[in-house]
């Protein structure tokens, strides 16, 4: 049995692949292992390993707060089909605006709807890794909130926090807490108000914390940022994970950095997540950039794709990956592969190649 196999048999051990209803009491809590590499499921103390999807939009470019309000039951048939898949965790990316109506009141509504999906979650025994703060959309980012300044700009995200740990603390289908996506510490002076970096098929995934350093230095910035964000959690909330989703250019290294070098921030998280695509034969690379984030805590593969490599270069990279990643996240676009079968669409193409993969990596070890 490869180390992948082994990794994806303890990927779900604690759920089954049947989509059916799980009692919420049922649900074991996660929390990381003594071992400080992986995480384990409370009150049994087997290996948890995340393996699961990013449902960061539906086929249609759709964010889920573009649908769950009106098409219910297109979220609860996509929970059930990533769960037939195998995945045990489903990322969820949440907007800022959609959960502030001003800097200073949350939006109850948006954390009643949260409240719906945690529900579900514990139904299907789907673990939510819940990631933070979006403004994917531009057209959803509210006027108050760019010309906020820096510590006021943290204020609100740090309501915004506090407003989803309330709803969720009682919850164990919560795997974690993602504080940003992709969060970058400007490494100079921007202008004011210009706070994300360059759309990339629509979309703002990249989000800057802050737009003068001032006399900081940038993992100065990123560590007071994640304190301040950690500490509004646990006021609400003392036991879910917290983690930030970062680029592969974290690492301290000559050119392009986000800020966020990992071993000068792993302090304040539970674990770290890194942003992988591998890229055709640069397998060694890939695996070396891998073990950079490996500073002493879990590392999970919060997002990755064939996106820059064959399938077979990606099934490398996961089995190459297995010994210093404790899972993987890669996504689910709302189409399971045969509804995509049929299609000569090039990213059609490349999701069901990725999700057969996924679909015979999960069931050739019965959970």
């Amino acid at each position: 049995m490869s180390r992948a196999s082994v990794w994806l048999l303890l990927a779900g051990i604690s759920l089954a692949l049947s989509g059916g209803t799980v009692r919420a009491e049922d649900l074991a809590w996660v929390r990381v292992a003594e071992d400080q590499r992986g995480f384990v499921l409370e009150g049994r103390e087997r290996q948890f390993s995340p393996w699961g999807f990013n449902y960061d939009h539906d086929h249609a470019g759709r964010l889920i707060e573009d649908y769950w309000e009106t098409e219910w039951d297109k979220v609860e048939r996509d929970f059930r089909s990533m769960k037939r898949l195998g995945a045990n965790v489903v990322r969820i990316h949440l907007q800022l605006g959609k959960f502030l109506q001003t800097e200073r009141k949350p939006n109850q509504d948006a954390l009643d709807r949260l409240k719906k999906l945690l529900e579900l979650a514990e139904e299907t025994g789907l673990y939510l890794d819940l990631t933070g703060l979006g403004c994917y959309h531009k057209a959803d980012v509210p006027t108050w909130y760019d010309p906020l300044d820096e510590q006021q700009r943290w204020d609100a995200q740090a309501l915004f926090w506090q407003a989803v740990a309330a709803t969720c603390a009682s919850s164990p289908a919560v795997f974690c807490y993602d504080l940003m996506n992709e969060p970058v510490v400007s490494g100079g002076k921007r202008n004011a108000g210009d706070w994300l970096g360059p759309a990339f098929v629509g979309k703002h995934f990249v989000q800057f914390i802050s737009l003068d350093p001032q006399e900081r230095s940038r993992s100065d910035v990123a560590r007071q940022w994640i304190d301040r964000l950690t500490t509004a959690i646990r006021l609400e909330d003392k036991r879910h994970l917290i983690t930030v989703g970062l680029v592969d250019w974290s690492l301290d290294r000559p050119g392009l950095s986000s800020g966020f070098i990992p071993e000068k921030i792993v302090g304040g998280l539970d674990f770290l997540c890194v942003h992988l695509y591998p890229k055709q034969g640069e397998l060694e690379n890939d695996l070396k950039t891998l073990k950079g984030f490996a500073v002493g805590k879990p590392v999970v593969i919060e997002e990755t794709f064939p996106l820059k490599c064959s399938m077979p270069e990606f099934a490398r990279f996961v089995e190459a990956s297995a010994g210093d990643s404790a899972g993987l996240i890669g996504f689910f676009w709302g189409r399971t592969p045969n509804e995509l079968r049929g299609s000569q669409e090039l990213g059609d193409l490349l999701t069901i190649g990725w999700l057969e993969f996924f679909e015979r990596e999960s069931k050739s070890n019965p959970r």
